[in-house]
């Protein structure tokens, strides 16, 4: 069904769950369309019936289309036959299609907008391409014009290889059908079959004539193909033939299949498109077979089939006109015919079975996909499906193409070598058995649910049989497979088994009748068997020469997708076979194949003929293993649908967490339950917990999980599914892990729990047969030797055998239906039975059975051997019921060995008499190999016999089992002694936890339970407690089990210890090191001042391990990155967050960024004043600013050098280049480009024990000035300055140049001067940005000790004092002293300086700062911030006086006027705002635009209070700042206090608040001020400058005053709640700079710009768009949302990493790349922690999967 968005969007989808696939090649919305969906689904439009009374459209209007449309048609179509030549073998004649079609490009563009005019145009359209009149006058090829004969004669040509035959083919079909007498068809090679089929045409022929065994019937098309039509050439009878054929024949161009996908609402064109279509089938195969972009044509092919065939009632039509399903079938067959190659299965030279090679291009690219998808469509409508199963030829068609991929992708297991080429076709095998094999299947079965199916059954059941004896035939099998071969692949044995399945289920047939005989189900078993043993041999590492593939196969065999249709086919054709054959057969059998047979002996020693004894243990786990699944699996015996489900979910979840994409579907695709459903969801909500998607601080997000709940681990996880639902090995461990957390946590078991035991749901009668198994004397004879080998610690026996043992023997108990009335005759019984060990099948009686003597073939240097036979052969206890005969015979007569050995003779017996009584013929075939084959295994030279004296019953092996697991003797108590009642009324659970011990105790309570014997011969048992029988041995055994405990427990405690000690390292590591979330994480500086005494720094070097201070000859560094930032760029003044547009009208547009705003003021001001003056007004960095961040270690800078020479030596793939000076730290591993030289010495601990010497003002004023003139001398050549240039040059190459190079004179010095002040300023900045804009938390720096701050200072220092500011220039003499104006004396073409009032405050610290000598004395620092501060607070009052209106203006300069002679005016704002006012005045400021003013404030707004806030609000980023670099200085806490509070306490902190300062409640920010000279003067000197600027330039001098001193913090677009709003608008959006609509559209989630991903058509200079984007965007780092994939990359540089997806879907579940189509809804939490990463540049730490991108984003 496919519907277009708008219908979607007006339909009612509220609660459904639906997957939307956006199809890029158009087509025909189905809505409205009943014969496809429910009218309820209908949108608002299309519910609303038609009404009749529509009028119809003038004939004359329509007349014009009709005259011009046919001539139209016709010649688009000459166009397209001249343009068709036949390919050459030489030429591909792709690019002249290509030519041809891009110059018809118009043409079908026009078609495709006639066909959007809507109904009337559409059925002209239709009319003219179906009317054959039209055709047959046009395009005959008759008629004297030469042109159109040539075009003719060129169809024709194209035409000759469009029907499925050749004619030499038809010659052969000939001749074979006189031959034959029958109308079967054998299709040998076609054009593309191998050389090697057609050689053997001939021979295969003959032997079937010749040869009445083993014929073998090749592929048998419909015996009365009812369409010929399908075998010849194409005949064309319209005009919409002929271009459907075209369009084949150029590979489905996307436009002309958008135009006949288009043309599709119309109801004639719509059958007669289909017709047509079905009648080019054979054809589009043949065309799709040789085309070179298979995959672009194969999603073309199935946009139009799909539109076509899921429409039930066209699809019927089709199938009843047309003979779709035999042309399907047909078609299919052929297409597979091409790459048949011979079967080496079995028997190499004799083999006449053909198996398709998964080598192929057409199984390996899935060419096949198209036509199977079409068939698995049409198969899903009952109709058809039913017409499919009663066709009995179609089916022996169908099962005929099924057998050509029984057996592929054979292994053959190498012996010798590793192979040299991993064949990596495996997956082409797999994928072609469950699309082409079972996907139809499972189609199949959907339809026969009913009891009146089951005719369709038989037939499947019937031809499937067949199939498989012609297999067999075809194979020479008789009874053994060949040795080390293995196929995965049977997928006519799944047909059988799912069919039988199906049968029982839901059709009531009975099952008998429906099996065939005993000697067909022993060959059945055979391969299935044959992979259960190869999947444990290849867990087992003994296919390990056959390379990873082998193992990828067997986990792809059980992996969730495949293995409802590979394992579970499989294990239950086993359980049928199991249920029917003899179980002593089957038992034996199954030990053989998994090669174990030799291991099964009571010896000590033994040979294993077939298998090394480092397998023995591995293989023997899994034929114990596969015997517990194949007793305990119920899943096609007996349980629901929904029981089904559940255990499903349940052993997924109990593996691991998993997503809701992840949950297994119901194992049968088609039964309706989809994840989505109801009963589905009710299911997942009753088993499983979700646990929300959360963010680990590390950065790693996870989804959405479901966990199981407590209930599910307490009865219901079932290790057994686990184990056959698992792909690795330690999955099994993981669900036993969490199993073992559980039983912990919850108090119901301390231990290390077994796998629990679970009652299965009761078996289906019909199966009844299967538990057979588990009582047969050589299962307990198996289990009797494996639990006297356990005891008696024979090697190769783990834990896992003696869990599976009291497995099989728990279940056997479980289903006992002994009667107590036998035990009188067991006397009799026993008198019958010499020939075997046990004396009955039952295991319940034979637990009790006493075995005295077992003989045993021992190699020959077997301690076994030493002994004496024994002379009295008296039996312990049970005399009465054993008579002395009775054990003569047992020591006569079991020999244990003989017994175990003859598991294969017996085996061979059993099978020898079921052939004989089956056919006598066959029986002389199987003979002759039967004794060539078996005479080795028993017959080993060196073997000899051995009698071993055991006296054992299973019942007393498990108790003295009990005794070996606790490591005490007696250990074992039986229950009842104490009370009675556990026997009368007993409380088995159906479910168990604990460990070894609880399962013998269990298995014994329910062996007494069920018999009164075995009650009374435990109580003897234990009464007795016999010394073990071999004394010496047992008790050294049972030494060597305590010694192991205690040691165990020592062991224990030791690594508990260490792993304490382990865990409390690491907490102090991260604690110090980790804290990657630098924003919200407070580590306080008590480290810092707790070393203030000490006299110098030390540092450890964390390559080599030293400690010890900085040297300038060996300097230490610390490990820091540099980036480059435009974060500070991005803060806005508005406090509403700008939204992503998601339509034209919103756009975004940057003029009110941080960066924005800057850059204009620069701009402005390098226009009106000199330049260099202008460099040093401002600060720079907003754009392309670095960041320094580090993660505080240090090392030796010698030792970085030889760390990164090692680097670089290093060929592993790093994720980052080490030639850019790229590294991670030696200790943390966190990302690192540079090291930054620490400077010599504690300035820490000097600046505090500074003297508070009471100097004068004017005196620090003065020292301040001396202090700058010295000039900076240039340090010696020392290391550390050497590495301080060069820290100083990595920082420059941090950024790109045009972020760096502001001055009019590229290269001057001025420049550089800048540049180093602002990083300064970039860094403070941000570390105020990440504080969250304010200091108001105070604290330590929020990085705790990993602030570089100080460090960068010094090298900034050193470079800075370089440069000598010209004393007549130096800003600092006319902060402090009164000058006489130099602006006077200018020359008119000279620009005047900057005027000290649009000079940036911080700039000035900064600048006076880093000139002066470091380290710095506390009192110039704080010199220098009161002079500053004179100045920050004249400009704010120069700012108010522009904001206010004019009255507000003259009212304010008379109020102060009357106070400014008071004794304190200098510190009263009113008196100075006064005075500001009137010098202003005298200018040219205020005269003119007092209308427009630059902020309109109602006078009223302005009182005393409100200026007091404007004030404060002005000055606090420059107190802010301060405040940080006295802290990063100088040390120190900062004070935390209320947002309100926060002036004053800066203030405070900064030394500028008088010694007098009175209560809070009067405190006014003019209180801070200390004027060096009277304020009067010097703000009139300030005021003078802008006067005489306002004279040349009036418009432009408040615009320079009113600085914007608020922004908000920054932060990314505000993205909308539901993702499709997202995708809607930008993935048809055309690019702004080459105009397409990009094909990977993406946008930058910081600015909003619209970008081609990948696009080469925006490249510029070899960058691609992204790439480019982020260098403007943000100085190298960008973040794009990629609008096809939903998720986000990060461009850092020259890396990028995918980070994932903001958009989750109702479950927490991301989906990449759409591919699900879930609706998408935005996760408020993985975006603010995308933005939290961006703001703190801390994406290179926390993403670890960077790759380099090479400009090709």
């Amino acid at each position: 069904m496919s519907l277009c968005a708008e219908c979607f969007h007006q339909g009612e989808h509220a609660g459904h769950d639906y997957n939307m696939f956006r199809s890029q090649a158009g087509g025909a919305c189905d809505c409205g369309d009943g014969n496809v969906m429910r009218e309820a689904g209908f949108c608002k439009r299309h519910r609303m019936k038609s009404r009749s009374d529509v009028p119809c459209v003038p004939k004359d209007l329509l007349m014009m289309s009709e005259l011009v449309l046919p001539q139209f048609i016709f010649s688009l179509i000459q166009y397209l036959r001249e343009g068709y030549n036949e390919p050459a073998l030489d030429l591909p004649s792709e690019k002249d299609l290509h030519r041809i079609l891009q110059m018809l490009e118009p043409h079908v563009s026009f078609l495709e907008d006639l066909t959007k005019m809507g109904g009337a145009m559409r059925s002209v359209l239709t009319q003219v391409l179906t009317n054959q009149q039209f055709y047959k006058d046009l395009s005959s090829g008759v008629g004297e014009n030469a042109c159109a004969k040539k075009s003719h004669e060129k169809y024709l040509i194209a035409l000759k290889g469009s029907g499925l035959a050749f004619p030499e083919d038809k010659l052969a079909c000939g001749m074979q059908e006189q031959a034959s007498g029958t109308s079967t068809l054998a299709i040998q090679g076609l054009a593309g079959a191998t050389t090697s089929g057609q050689g053997e045409s001939s021979d295969e022929e003959d032997q079937d004539g010749s040869q009445g065994v083993g014929k073998r019937k090749r592929v048998k098309l419909s015996s009365s193909t009812k369409d010929q039509s399908i075998m010849d050439v194409l005949k064309h009878k319209c005009f919409l033939e002929e271009l459907l054929f075209w369009t084949i024949k150029y590979e489905f161009p996307q436009k002309m299949v958008t135009f006949l996908l288009n043309m599709l609402p119309d109801q004639d064109y719509k059958i007669a498109f289909t017709k047509t279509f079905v009648q080019h089938y054979a054809f589009i195969m043949k065309t799709l077979k040789k085309s070179h972009e298979s995959d672009t044509m194969s999603n073309r092919i199935v946009h139009i089939s799909v539109q076509l065939f899921s429409n039930e009632e066209l699809a019927r039509q089709v199938t009843e006109e047309c003979q779709l399903l035999d042309i399907m079938v047909t078609v299919l067959l052929y297409m597979m015919e091409s790459c048949l190659i011979k079967s080496e299965l079995q028997d190499e030279e004799n083999s006449l079975h053909v198996v398709v090679n998964c080598g192929e291009a057409l199984l390996k690219n899935n060419t096949y996909w198209p036509l199977v998808s079409d068939f698995i469509n049409i198969l899903s409508h009952q109709s058809v499906a039913k017409k499919f199963l009663e066709d009995h030829s179609l089916l022996v068609t169908w099962m005929n193409f099924v057998s050509f991929f029984q057996g592929m992708n054979l292994n053959k297991r190498e012996l010798n070598e590793h192979v040299e080429f991993e064949s990596q076709t495996y997956y082409a095998a797999f994928a072609a058995e469950l699309e082409a094999c079972a996907q139809p299947m499972w189609g199949l079965l959907s339809h026969c649910k009913v009891r009146e199916t089951q005719e369709y059954t038989r037939n499947v059941v019937r031809y499937c049989l067949e199939a498989l004896q012609d297999w067999f035939d075809a194979i020479n099998f008789v009874d053994e497979p060949a040795p080390n071969q293995v196929t995965f692949h049977l997928p006519l044995h799944r047909y059988y088994a799912m069919f039988l399945s199906k049968a029982v289920k839901c059709q009531e047939l009975d099952l008998d009748s429906i099996l065939p005989d005993q000697e067909m189900l022993m060959k059945l078993m055979i391969h299935p068997l044959q992979i259960q043993a190869s999947l444990s041999e290849i867990h087992s590492n003994m296919w390990v020469r056959n390379g990873l593939q082998i193992k990828g196969q067997a986990m792809t065999y059980v992996q969730s997708h495949f293995c409802n249709s590979m394992i579970d086919p499989d294990i239950y054709l086993l359980q049928v076979c199991a249920s029917r054959l003899d179980p002593d057969y089957f038992i034996s059998s199954v030990f053989e194949r998994f090669k174990v047979v030799d291991l099964l002996t009571m010896a000590s020693q033994h040979q294993n003929t077939v298998l090394d004894s480092e397998h023995e243990r591995s293989m023997l786990e899994g034929a114990l293993t596969f015997l517990v699944i194949l007793l305990s699996l119920r899943l096609h015996l007996g349980m629901t649908d929904d029981e089904i489900l559940r255990a499903e979910m349940v052993a997924q979840l109990c593996m691991n967490d998993r997503t809701h994409n992840h949950i297994p579907e119901n194992p049968n695709p088609k039964s309706g339950i989809v994840p989505g459903s109801l009963s589905f969801e009710s299911m997942l909500s009753a088993v499983a917990d979700f646990k929300a998607p959360v963010f680990e601080p590390g950065g790693s997000m996870q989804q959405g999980m479901y966990t199981p709940k407590a209930d599910i681990w307490d009865k219901e996880f079932d290790p057994v599914m686990v184990i056959l639902r698992t792909v690795y090995r330690r999955d099994v461990q993981s669900a036993m892990d969490r199993y073992t957390a559980f039983l912990k946590q919850s108090g119901k078991f301390p231990g290390n729990p077994w796998p629990p035991y679970k009652k299965r749901t009761p078996l289906h009668p019909s199966y009844k047969g299967l538990m057979k198994l588990l009582h047969c004397k050589t299962l307990h004879i198996v289990l009797f030797t494996l639990l006297y080998k356990i005891l008696m610690d024979h090697q190769n026996l783990s834990e896992h055998v003696l869990c599976m043992v009291l497995y099989l023997i728990e279940l056997g108990l479980e289903d006992s239906q002994e009667q107590e009335s036998d035990e009188e005759d067991s006397v009799g019984e026993h008198e019958r039975c010499h020939d075997s060990w046990f004396p009955s099948s039952n295991l319940v009686s034979n637990m009790r059975h006493f075995i005295n003597y077992v003989r045993v073939r021992v190699p020959e240097t077997a301690p076994e051997v030493k002994r004496e036979p024994p002379a009295s052969t008296s039996s312990d206890g049970l005399a009465s019921s054993q008579s002395p005969r009775r054990s003569k015979s047992l020591q006569r007569e079991n020999s244990g060995t003989a017994q175990v050995f003859s598991l294969v003779a017996e085996r061979r017996k059993k099978f020898q008499e079921i052939i004989n009584r089956n056919s006598s013929e066959a029986s002389q075939v199987v003979r002759p190999k039967t004794s060539m084959k078996w005479s080795a295994p028993g017959a080993t030279p060196q073997l000899t016999t051995a009698i071993l004296e055991i006296k054992e019953s299973i019942l007393s092996l498990l108790i003295k089992l009990h005794h070996k697991l606790s490591g005490k003797q007696n250990s074992y108590y039986p229950p009842w002694f104490d009370d009675m009642e556990v026997l009368i009324q007993p409380e088995i659970p159906k479910y168990s936890h604990g460990d070894g011990m609880t399962a013998v105790e269990r298995i014994l309570l329910k062996a007494a339970l069920q018999s009164r014997l075995n009650k009374r011969i435990i109580e003897e048992i234990c009464r007795k407690v016999t010394p073990p029988v071999p004394p010496k041995k047992i008790s050294s055994a049972e030494k060597k089990t305590l010694d192991k405990e205690e040691r165990r427990q020592k062991a224990r405690e030791r690594q508990q210890k260490l792993l304490a000690e382990f865990a409390s390292r690491q907490k102090s590591f991260m604690e110090t090191a980790m804290d990657v979330e630098s924003p919200d994480a407070d580590i306080a500086m008590e480290i810092a001042i707790s070393e203030q005494h000490v006299s110098e720094a030390v540092y450890d070097c964390v390559i080599c391990g030293q400690s010890g201070p900085s040297t300038e000859d060996r300097p230490t560094g610390l490990v820091v990155l540099l980036q480059a930032s435009s974060v500070l760029g991005q803060c806005r003044n508005s406090t509403e967050p700008k939204k992503l547009p998601t339509s034209e009208e919103e756009q975004i547009y940057p003029s009110d960024t941080c960066a924005a705003v800057h850059d204009v003021r620069l701009t402005t001001l390098q226009r009106y004043f000199k330049d260099s003056s202008c460099l040093q007004a401002v600060s720079i960095g907003w754009e392309g600013g670095v960041y320094v961040q580090t993660c505080g270690h240090t090392l030796h800078i010698d030792c970085h050098k030889s760390y990164m020479e090692s680097l670089r030596n290093d060929q592993v793939l790093q994720g980052f280049s080490v030639d850019k000076g790229e590294f991670t730290c030696p200790l943390c591993r966190q990302f690192a480009n540079s090291v930054l030289p620490c400077y010599p010495g504690n300035n820490v601990e000097r600046s505090l024990l500074q003297c508070h010497s009471n100097k004068s003002m004017q005196d620090l004023i003065k020292e301040v000035e001396e202090l700058q003139e010295q000039l900076g001398t240039f340090p010696s050549e020392t290391n550390l300055s050497k590495e301080m240039e060069s820290v100083m040059k990595d920082i420059k190459n941090t950024t790109q140049k045009k972020y760096t190079d502001y001055s009019k004179t590229p290269g001057s010095p001025d420049n550089d001067f800048l540049f180093m002040y602002s990083v300064a300023r970039t860094n403070l900045e941000l570390e105020l940005v990440h504080r969250g804009g304010n200091l108001c938390l105070g604290g330590a720096s929020t990085a705790g000790k990993r602030s570089c701050l100080n460090q960068l200072f010094h090298v900034l220092a050193m470079h800075m004092r370089l440069y000598s500011i010209d004393s007549a220039y130096n800003p600092w003499r006319k902060l402090t002293q009164l000058m006489q104006d130099r602006n006077s004396q200018l020359s008119s073409e000279e620009l005047p300086e900057v005027p000290v009032l649009y000079r940036d405050v911080s700039s000035l610290l900064l600048i006076q700062i880093l000139t002066m000598p470091q380290p710095l004395c506390k009192e110039h620092f704080t010199c220098i911030v009161k002079v500053l501060f004179t100045l920050l607070y004249t400009q704010a009052l120069a700012a108010f006086s522009v904001k206010c209106s004019a009255e507000d203006r003259v009212a304010w300069k008379n109020s102060g006027a009357l106070k400014k002679n008071t004794s304190n005016g200098e510190k009263s704002w009113e008196v100075l705002l006064s005075h500001v006012i009137s010098e202003l005045s005298k200018g040219k400021m205020f005269e003119e635009g007092e209308t427009e003013e630059l902020a309109m404030v109602s006078s009223s707004v302005w009182s005393p209070d409100s200026i007091e806030g404007f004030l404060q609000q002005f000055c606090l980023p420059f107190l802010r700042i301060t405040c940080l670099l006295q802290h990063h200085l100088f040390g120190g806490e900062l004070p935390s206090c209320q947002e309100d509070e926060e002036f004053t306490v800066l203030a405070n902190c900064l030394g500028l608040l008088p010694s007098s300062f009175q209560s809070p409640h009067q405190f006014t920010s003019a209180s801070c001020l200390d004027w060096p000279v009277p304020a009067f003067n010097m703000i009139s000197q300030w005021c003078l400058e802008l006067a005489s600027f306002a004279d040349r330039h009036a418009e432009q001098v408040k615009v320079l005053l009113v600085q914007e001193p608020k922004w908000d913090l920054p932060c990314l677009l505000q993205l909308p709640e539901n993702y499709n709003t997202i995708f809607q608008y930008y993935h048809r959006k055309t690019c702004t700079v080459c105009t397409k609509v990009p094909k990977d559209p993406a946008v930058c989630l910081v600015c909003g710009t619209f970008v081609c991903l990948k696009g080469l058509c925006c490249k510029q200079q070899s960058y691609c768009e992204c790439v480019l984007h982020s260098q403007n965007c943000g100085a190298g780092t960008g973040i794009f949302l990629l609008i096809n994939a939903s998720v986000i990359i990060i461009i850092r540089g020259h890396r990028f990493c995918l980070w994932g997806s903001v958009y989750l879907d109702a479950h927490g579940e991301e989906d990449r790349d759409l591919r699900r189509g879930k609706p998408l809804y935005i996760c408020k939490e993985r975006y603010k922690v995308l933005e939290q990463q961006w703001v703190s540049h801390t994406f290179d730490h926390i993403n670890k999967r960077w790759g380099p991108h090479y400009n090709g984003l």
